[in-house]
C-alpha cells in the first residue's frame, strides 16, 4: 500500500516544485534584467542604487536551483521505468548541468559585485545566457519527448515544449527577456500536472 501512495503523491509534488522553481528563477530573471539594461548586460555595471536588485536575485537563485532539482526527481518517479534509458540520461545530466552553470553564473554575478571586473561580468553572462540556456533547452526537449511517448504531457504541451526548446537553443543569448521562456515553460508544464492529477503513466 505505501508505494501506492507515494506513486499517487508524486504528481503534485512535481507540480507544486515546478510551480515554486519557475516563480523564483522568472523573479530572479526580471530583477536582474531592471537592474541591467536589456541587451547590455555583458558590459554594463550596476548603479549602487541598484545593487539591491541583484544581490536579492542572487539570494533567489541557490532555492530556485533546489526546487527544480525537486521537480526533476518528482518527474522522473512520475514516468518510472517506463522511460527510455538513453533520453532519461540526457535528460537528468542537462538538468543537472543546468543547475550547476546557474550556480556558477551566480557565484561569478556575486564576485562582481563586491569587486568589479570587465572578465567577471562577461563569464557570469557568458556562463548565464551561452550554456544555462543551452542546457535549459536540451532539458525541454528531453522533457516533452518522455512526457509525449509516455502519454504524460499532451500533444499540444510537447509541441509548445520543443518551440521553447528551440527558442533556448538557437535564440537565447541574443534576444533579451529570452530567460523567461524556461520557467514559463515550467510553470506551464507544473499547473497541467496539477490539474490533470494523480494518475500512472501509459506504458507505451
Amino acid at each position: 500500500m505505501e508505494p501506492r501512495e507515494e506513486r499517487l503523491r508524486t504528481p503534485r509534488a512535481a507540480g507544486l516544485a515546478g510551480t515554486v522553481f519557475a516563480l523564483l528563477l522568472a523573479a530572479a530573471i526580471v530583477l536582474v534584467r531592471i537592474a541591467i539594461p536589456a541587451g547590455d548586460a555583458e558590459t554594463a555595471t550596476v548603479a549602487p542604487g541598484q545593487r539591491w536588485q541583484v544581490r536579492t536575485a542572487l539570494e533567489i537563485l541557490p532555492f530556485a536551483g533546489i526546487f527544480f532539482l525537486w521537480f526533476m526527481g518528482a518527474l522522473r518517479a512520475r514516468v518510472g521505468d517506463a522511460e527510455d534509458r538513453f533520453i532519461a540520461t540526457v535528460f537528468m545530466g542537462s538538468g543537472l548541468v543546468y543547475v550547476a552553470t546557474m550556480f556558477a553564473a551566480g557565484a561569478a554575478a556575486g564576485s562582481v559585485l563586491s569587486q568589479p571586473s570587465g572578465f567577471g561580468r562577461h563569464f557570469a553572462y557568458t556562463l548565464m545566457t551561452t550554456y544555462a540556456l543551452r542546457m535549459a533547452a536540451v532539458f525541454v526537449f528531453t522533457t516533452s519527448t518522455i512526457g509525449h511517448r509516455l502519454r504524460v504531457l499532451p500533444r499540444s504541451l510537447a509541441v509548445f515544449g520543443y518551440l521553447a526548446g528551440l527558442v533556448l537553443l538557437v535564440a537565447g543569448s541574443s534576444l533579451p527577456w529570452s530567460e523567461l521562456v524556461f520557467p514559463f515553460w515550467a510553470l506551464v508544464v507544473s499547473l497541467h500536472i496539477l490539474r490533470a492529477g494523480p494518475h500512472a503513466p501509459a506504458s507505451g
